[in-house]
């Protein structure tokens, strides 16, 4: 297990050696049970997420608090209403976004997504269309998906997904289903597993919401 300095070093040195990061205002706290903190401020909201996903990189690191904020120099009059102009045509051109299926507001800066959807990555799909868009300070993506199918369905496609993965230990994750929502239990190795069990639950029709309450395990106490 890595001390809590050596963590803190590792995320700040991967966060200085990622292109898409401005480290210069951004601080990192640790602890040696792998909670690690990122907080200050940076200039877009795009820059927020790829701290967050450095940080993700890093050995050790098990939860993420990103207090990171977004602070824009020389907020443009009318920004808002830029914003909700260009977040409509954004989804408008995304092909996988159902037409007038997402209604957006805007309050400063900060985007607010609405509506009812079939698929999950619809939802993802309009969340995407409009996060790198110019003076965004971040995104409330309150869209719901419709369920379509039951649980008992959803549980046993989310299995089968699991089992024909090459990433996942599927012996290792425990499924468990309420209607729509899917809470996801048990150990993995990695984030890039943690993160491929979560995406796999959302890939089943039906599915609401997903709780991952995986664990990263210590490679040694596995």
């Amino acid at each position: 297990m890595r001390t809590a300095e050596r963590l803190q070093n590792d995320v700040l040195d991967e966060l200085g050696f990622d292109p898409m990061v401005d480290s210069s205002e951004i601080g990192v706290t640790a602890t040696a049970e792998g909670v690690v903190t990122l907080d200050g401020r940076v200039r877009e909201y795009t820059q927020r997420r790829a701290a967050e996903r450095a940080a993700k990189r890093v050995a050790g690191v098990k939860a993420i608090a990103n207090d990171i904020e977004v602070k824009l120099a020389g907020r443009p009059e009318h920004a808002d209403t830029s914003i909700a102009e260009a977040a409509l045509r954004a989804l408008n051109w995304a092909s996988s976004v159902p037409r007038e299926a997402v209604s957006v507001s805007v309050s400063d800066g900060w985007v607010r997504l609405d509506g009812e959807v079939d698929w999950n990555h619809q939802r993802t799909a309009a969340e995407q269309a409009v996060r790198d868009l110019r003076d965004v300070n971040g995104i409330s993506n309150n869209i719901a998906v419709k369920p379509k199918v039951s649980a008992k369905d959803i549980r046993s496609k989310i299995e089968s997904a699991f089992k024909r993965s090459a990433q996942l230990d599927a012996d290792r994750i425990t499924v468990k289903t309420d209607g729509g929502k899917v809470t996801l239990q048990g150990r993995v190795h990695s984030w890039s597993e943690l993160e491929e069990a979560e995406e796999a639950a959302w890939a089943a029709p039906g599915v609401t919401d997903v709780e991952n309450l995986l664990v990263v395990a210590d490679p040694a106490f596995a």
